[in-house]
């Protein structure tokens, strides 16, 4: 098994991190999928040392805060599930038949619907991150890489849309058992993580969240498209991200969980 070479893929394609130029052989993309969630703990590591150079220059009422954390993540990923993500707006707000929608996702073309969908969505976002305090920034980071490991478990485990495209391609050659396993590993350690460090009541309601926003997930991508793709697996990074970061916003606000 290249397992390095599987970590070098993950991080090419779902970040903007510089990587070593290596050829994707069928053996190094087998487990590439088990290393996706690592992106989004280095993002959490990123935006971890935006926090504290943002706490040492007390700038945490300004709108650098809020911006930043806005903006890092799609500096670190290149924007690549944020694509999927406008691609799936303009897709659904068609309203068409199945086809029609796949035809959509397939255009390179950005839509009007998607535009309008991108701006509210990063208002939205900017405007819950401005609420969450400085001590949840962790927190953001176990819902980086929980996301992407339920995104990754969508890969091999929904039916397919179509029969081609890069999220064929990946569940192809996927050890698909193992990549599966592995996801659930890490749902678990992030389960772990945020009841040792935000308290039990945080750790279930994100984990409750979580598996309410996959089930939908799962919903929207069998009845509407036939199955997921690439597209339909970075617009429920994206969704779950965005609700996700929400409720931890609510949990923190409202006091029903205090960091340790």
């Amino acid at each position: 098994m290249d397992l390095l070479g599987g970590l070098v893929i993950a991080f090419s394609m779902y970040s903007r991190i510089p990587m070593p130029r290596i050829r994707w052989t069928k053996e190094r993309m087998k487990y590439t999928l088990c290393f996706f969630p690592l992106v989004g703990v280095v993002m959490g590591i990123f935006l971890y040392g935006f926090g504290k150079g943002v706490e040492f220059f007390g700038l945490e009422d300004s709108l650098v805060y809020p911006a930043g954390g806005t903006v890092l993540p799609l500096l670190v990923t290149g924007g690549i599930h944020m694509d999927g993500f406008l691609d799936v707006a303009d897709a659904r707000a068609s309203f068409g038949e199945r086809q029609r929608k796949l035809e959509i996702l397939k255009d390179p073309h950005v839509g009007a619907f998607a535009v309008i969908r991108a701006a509210v969505y990063l208002l939205i976002y900017l405007a819950v991150f401005s609420e969450l305090p400085l001590m949840g920034l962790p927190v953001m980071g176990a819902v980086y890489a929980l996301t992407r490991a339920m995104s990754g478990l969508s890969v091999v485990a929904f039916p397919k849309a179509k029969k081609d495209g890069l999220a064929v391609s990946f569940a192809e050659k996927a050890g698909r058992k193992t990549v599966a396993a592995v996801m659930i590993c890490y749902f678990v350690i992030c389960m772990v993580f945020l009841a040792r460090y935000a308290g039990p009541v945080t750790a279930a309601v994100t984990g409750g969240a979580a598996v309410i926003l996959f089930g939908r997930y799962y919903r929207i991508a069998v009845k509407e498209f036939g199955g997921m793709n690439g597209d339909l697996a970075g617009w429920f990074l994206q969704t779950a991200e965005l609700w996700l970061m929400a409720a931890a916003v609510v949990l923190f606000r409202t006091g029903q969980e205090a960091i340790r």
